[in-house]
C-alpha cells in the first residue's frame, strides 16, 4: 500500500523558494534581459534610492530562494528513493523518467517562456545525483566535499580577480532590451534557440553546485531536520542560528557596488543563507501552524512546478512588447508591486486548484506521462 502522507513543511518551503525565484527574476523581467539590474557590475558610487530598494530585495533573495529550492528538489529526491524501496523497485529505476521529463520541461520553458530556466539543468543534476545516492553514504560525502570545494575554489578565485582589478562588467544588453521590447514572441523564441549554448552558460556552471545542494537536501532529510518531533526541532534551531549568523554578513557584501561579490553572493553565499531560511520559516510554522498564509503556501508547493511556469508566463505577458509593455517603464516599488500581485494570483490559483484536484495541471500531465512509460 503507498503511503500518501506529506511532511506539510516541506510543502510550504517550495511554495515560498517557488515565489521567491520570481523575486529576482522579476527583475530580469522587468527590465528586459538587462542582468545589470540584478548586479553591481554598473555602479560605483553610492546607491540611488531605487536602486537601493531594488538591491534590498535581492539581497533578500537573489540565490537564496534558488538554493532553497534546489535543496528541497535534493529532498523529494530522498522521498522518491525511499518510496522505491519501500516498494522494492530498483533504483533509479523508473526515477530517470522523471528525470528526464524535467530536462524536456525545461526545454520547453527555456524555448517558449524565458532563456533562464532552472529545470534543464535540475533535469541533468537529477540524473547524476541519483546514482551517487545509490552508492551511500560515504560516496555522497566524497562527492560533496569534491564538488563543494572545486566549485567554493572557482568563485572565491573569481573573487579574488577583482578585488585584483579584473574586469566584472557583463558587456551590453542593449540588443536584448530592443528584442523583448520591440520584438515580437517569435523573434524571442529564435533568439533563444539561436543563442542556446551562450545562454544555457549559467545552468552548465551550476550543475556541481546543484549536485552539491541536492546532496545536501537528502543528507538533511536522512539527518531528521525536517521531522516534526523535538529533535526537528533542535536541528532546525541550528539551521537559523548558524544560516543567520554566517549568511546574512556574508550576503551584506552584495551591497559593495563594483561588481566583484555579485558571483560569491550568488553562488557561494546565498545558499547559507537559504539554511539559515529553512529554520525561521520551520520556527513561524511551529509557532503558528493553523494561519491560513500557510495553508495556501502549503498548495503552492504541491504544485510548484505549474506555479513556477506560470508565474514566468504572467511575467512575460505584462513586460514584454507582445504584451503589455511594461518593461522599463516601472521604478523598483512598482516592480515589487507586480512581483506581490503575480505571488498572490499563484497562490489563491493553487489554493483553488488544490481544492478541487489532487495534482496542479503540469504535475497531472507529467504522471500521465510517467504512466505511459513505465
Amino acid at each position: 500500500m503507498e503511503r500518501t502522507d506529506r511532511i506539510r513543511l516541506l510543502d510550504i518551503l517550495r511554495g515560498i523558494a517557488i515565489l521567491g525565484t520570481l523575486g529576482t527574476n522579476i527583475w530580469i523581467f522587468a527590465y528586459l534581459g538587462d542582468l545589470s539590474y540584478i548586479t553591481t557590475s554598473q555602479f560605483s558610487g553610492w546607491w540611488e534610492l531605487d536602486d537601493f530598494v531594488r538591491m534590498i530585495i535581492l539581497f533578500l533573495v537573489n540565490g537564496k530562494l534558488l538554493g532553497l529550492l534546489t535543496i528541497m528538489f535534493g529532498v523529494g529526491m530522498e522521498l522518491k528513493y525511499r518510496q522505491m524501496l519501500r516498494k522494492g523497485r530498483p533504483w533509479p529505476g523508473v526515477y530517470m523518467w522523471t528525470a528526464v521529463f524535467l530536462l524536456v520541461e525545461g526545454f520547453l520553458h527555456f524555448t517558449l517562456v524565458m532563456e533562464y530556466d532552472i529545470l534543464m539543468s535540475y533535469g541533468v543534476t537529477a540524473i547524476i545525483a541519483a546514482f551517487i545516492i545509490k552508492r551511500g553514504e560515504k560516496v555522497i560525502s566524497w562527492t560533496m566535499k569534491a564538488l563543494g570545494g572545486i566549485h567554493a575554489a572557482v568563485i572565491l578565485l573569481v573573487m579574488l580577480g577583482g578585488l585584483l582589478g579584473a574586469n566584472m562588467s557583463l558587456g551590453s544588453f542593449q540588443e536584448v532590451v530592443g528584442l523583448y521590447r520591440d520584438g515580437s514572441w517569435i523573434e524571442q523564441v529564435q533568439y533563444r534557440l539561436g543563442n542556446f549554448l551562450q545562454l544555457r552558460a549559467e545552468a552548465i556552471f551550476v550543475i556541481p553546485m546543484n549536485i552539491f545542494l541536492f546532496l545536501l537536501g537528502v543528507r538533511l532529510m536522512r539527518s531528521g531536520v525536517f521531522a516534526e518531533g523535538d529533535e526537528g526541532k533542535r536541528k532546525r534551531g541550528k539551521l537559523l542560528k548558524w544560516g543567520l549568523g554566517i549568511g546574512l554578513p556574508l550576503n551584506a557584501l552584495i551591497f559593495i557596488s563594483g561588481g566583484v561579490f555579485d558571483l560569491p553572493v550568488r553562488y557561494l553565499f546565498a545558499p547559507i543563507l537559504a539554511l539559515g531560511y529553512i529554520g525561521v520559516i520551520g520556527k513561524l510554522v511551529e509557532n503558528s501552524k493553523g494561519i491560513l498564509i500557510w495553508r495556501c503556501l502549503e498548495k503552492t508547493g504541491q504544485m510548484s512546478l505549474s506555479c513556477y511556469v506560470t508565474q514566468n508566463i504572467l511575467a512575460s505577458v505584462i513586460f514584454y512588447g507582445w504584451g503589455l509593455g511594461l518593461g522599463g517603464k516601472l521604478d523598483a516599488l512598482g516592480v515589487i508591486l507586480v512581483w506581490i500581485s503575480i505571488s498572490l494570483i499563484q497562490v489563491l490559483f493553487a489554493a483553488s486548484w488544490m481544492n478541487a484536484f489532487k495534482l496542479g495541471p503540469l504535475e497531472a500531465a507529467r504522471q500521465r506521462m510517467l504512466k505511459a512509460f513505465m
